[in-house]
């Protein structure tokens, strides 16, 4: 899938037909004749696992005083939304690469901000007094609408991609919202605290609970859902004869030291083929969509926070969020990151936060046509904790080459580890238009492709900004 890259990404004024003026020979004619001219996009930029691999941090923004708990981008990739425990809202230009708006929500506190198919609106999950949903302008800063009715803390909330529902989840709960109006459209009743996510077309959501997956068709999701899985098992037939069903806790009863599955996010890659699982434990999962019966792989290398381990430890982070969003918590509670997972907009890779700090990249394409063939890495003497590379290389690279990351149970190790925050990278999400990353923990970290790796020119004002 091609990626479109913005005009700042790329270098047009080199142009040799280009005239003092910057407009080029047959654009000025036109001009002269009187012919409309429209400007040309900078052509499209194939999202190759190279150029992921070349990504760095061209500037950090401190503007938070506690943790980045959630973050949203716009349909049109141009704004960049985030809130945090300090209760604000920070809104960010991702073409310029510069802080655009900063409001608080001290009163009711901020979590889960999203925004809808209007770049002025976000609505977003208390976090205090009460547990009311409240759609902002962040034109004038002034609430729309207020969504009332769930009954405990929201932990997850997404947008449609068809139209102004949304959907909120909080304990025991699932809730269907429609902008235009304040009553609810419809509510599920669970049994535990929801993950949540629509498929790209908008006709079909998915709900995760432990390590049980359902999907529900939306307009008659209140006749129970039309497919149930359990995560973790692969029930396809292997051709090659290895057994598939991976080393999952929650699925083996002779287990009592690991913990069990805490789902924190769920997303559909951007073809709808597959779901990405994130876990608050160490590894996520890849889904078939079409039959959620059968989990693809099992991604492991990143160091995540649920592990009471020496290594470890219990972390001082807590609570569920959803996508792109860490949640609120007690601190005696593991960490649980709803969003340190993503897919890239291709849905050929994944990228991870870690509480090591890095950014962890894995081939999703590469590993499932590797797959398909029967071509697996049978030595796992140089594997680490949590199945990392214990020789990780220069630049990130993790000592290993390409084609042997994949074992012949589906465990798939990241190709790249991209050096960031200090702290846990709990929160990371790609541009769906632009060719950028954005990570956060107690700072926002705007990524962008290395030039002297790829050829190509860096954003100017996040490289001339820096850190701030």
């Amino acid at each position: 899938m091609d990626y479109s890259m913005s005009n700042s990404y790329s270098n047009n004024n080199n142009n040799s037909n280009n005239n003092s003026n910057g407009v080029s020979s047959s654009n000025a004619n036109n001009i002269l004749q009187g012919t409309t001219v429209h400007a040309q996009l900078p052509p499209p930029v194939v999202l190759t696992p190279a150029l992921l691999g070349s990504l760095k941090v061209s500037k950090i923004f401190k503007d938070n005083t506690n943790i980045i708990t959630s973050l949203d981008f716009d349909d049109t990739g141009v704004k960049c939304v985030t809130s945090a425990q300090d209760e604000s809202l920070h809104v960010y230009d991702c073409v310029t690469g510069k802080l655009d708006k900063t409001l608080f929500s001290k009163k009711y506190g901020v979590h889960l901000a999203r925004f809808t198919h209007r770049s002025t609106n976000v609505v977003y999950a208390s976090t205090k007094e009460d547990d009311t949903l409240r759609y902002l302008s962040l034109h004038d800063n002034k609430y729309i609408r207020y969504f009332r009715g769930h009954e405990k803390k929201v932990t997850a909330l997404e947008m449609s991609p068809l139209d102004d529902q949304f959907l909120a989840g909080s304990e025991g709960s699932i809730r269907l919202w429609d902008l235009r109006s304040p009553n609810c459209q419809g509510a599920l009743s669970v049994i535990g605290r929801p993950a949540i996510a629509f498929d790209p077309s908008g006709l079909v959501f998915a709900v995760a609970i432990g390590s049980t997956l359902r999907l529900y068709d939306v307009k008659v999701f209140d006749q129970g859902p039309f497919e149930t899985a359990i995560i973790g098992l692969n029930n396809q037939n292997n051709q090659n004869g290895y057994n598939n069903t991976f080393n999952n806790p929650i699925l083996s009863s002779s287990s009592t030291s690991s913990s069990p599955i805490i789902v924190t996010q769920l997303e559909f890659s951007s073809d709808g083929k597959n779901i990405l699982v994130s876990t608050a434990g160490d590894a996520h999962y890849i889904v078939d969509a079409y039959k959620p019966s059968a989990t693809k792989l099992r991604l492991v290398g990143h160091y995540n926070s649920y592990s009471f381990g020496p290594r470890l430890g219990r972390s001082t982070f807590s609570g569920a969020g959803g996508r792109g969003g860490a949640g609120n918590g007690d601190d005696d509670e593991p960490f649980q990151s709803g969003g340190e997972a993503c897919w890239t907009p291709d849905g050929k890779c994944v990228v991870s936060g870690s509480r090591d700090g890095s950014i962890y990249v894995w081939d999703i394409a590469k590993a499932m046509s590797d797959q398909a063939l029967g071509l697996f890495n049978h030595n796992n003497n140089n594997m680490g904790v949590n199945g990392a590379a214990t020789n990780t290389g220069v630049n990130g690279d993790l000592g290993q080459s390409s084609s042997n990351l994949l074992s012949p149970d589906g465990e798939l190790r990241p190709f790249k580890a991209l050096k960031a925050h200090g702290t846990p990278s709990h929160i990371v999400a790609f541009n769906p238009k632009y060719l950028m990353m954005v990570s956060g923990s107690t700072e926002l970290a705007f990524w962008e492709p290395d030039p002297n790796v790829v050829g190509m020119d860096a954003l100017h004002d996040f490289s001339k900004g820096g850190r701030h």
